[in-house]
């Protein structure tokens, strides 16, 4: 399955006052469904609503809907740079709309310190899935798994290249309940493809990819 990022621009933020303590919410559509996005890839209605209502039962409904600051490489919540947590998920037509509280957090209070500062923020839902071409379109299939419905990104109109040339270039899979990279497999194959004098050189350039990641 590939990580699939979607990033929404028309986010908003808003102060809320409770018992004197004041809270900073972001607010806007998070997910949108129905339509070509500027990726080149539709979701249907009906499984991102699914999604909806999962994340709303496993996460939300628990306080356990984090999301991060920046654009995240894996489907796993990192809790070092958490910066917000989800606080409800709602459809509105063919668009999820989302809000969530930005938290005391160090990735919490630079979104703050940004999002005071008049900077322009959106937001990156994080998924993952198999995609079916349909007419030039990038379908998303049945099997998505919503990671988080929103991380926090900056210049949300230039990272789109960047999100789907780095993110979706890697593929996932479950293994006791831990989602992990498939390099091991991606590195055998190459191994097993190549002719017995290209072994060597094609040893060396895994090794040296893999101290890159450390």
């Amino acid at each position: 399955m590939k990580l699939i990022v979607e990033t929404i621009e028309a986010v908003k933020y808003l102060t809320e006052e409770k018992n004197g303590v004041k809270s900073l919410y972001i607010t806007g559509p998070f997910l949108v469904g129905e339509c070509e996005n500027r990726n080149g890839r539709l979701y249907e209605m009906k499984t991102l609503v699914r999604e909806m209502n999962r994340y709303n039962t496993e996460y939300v409904s628990k306080n356990r809907a984090f999301g991060e600051l920046g654009h995240p490489d894996s489907p796993s919540i990192n809790l070092d740079r958490v910066s917000h947590l989800i606080t409800s998920l709602k459809q509105e037509g063919n668009v999820i709309i989302g809000k969530a509280k930005i938290l005391e957090t160090p990735m919490g209070k630079i979104a703050k310190s940004l999002l005071e500062g008049g900077s322009c923020l959106g937001v990156s839902s994080r998924g993952m899935g198999s995609l079916k071409n349909v007419n030039g379109v990038n379908v998303v299939q049945d099997d998505y798994y919503l990671a988080t419905a929103a991380d926090i990104v900056a210049d949300p109109s230039a990272p789109g290249a960047f999100v789907q040339g780095i993110m979706e270039g890697k593929e996932w899979v479950w293994d006791n309940g831990i989602v992990k990279e498939m390099d091991v497999n991606a590195y055998y194959d190459q191994i097993k493809r190549a002719k017995q004098k290209q072994i060597d050189e094609i040893s060396l350039k895994i090794f040296e990819n893999f101290l890159s990641k450390f």
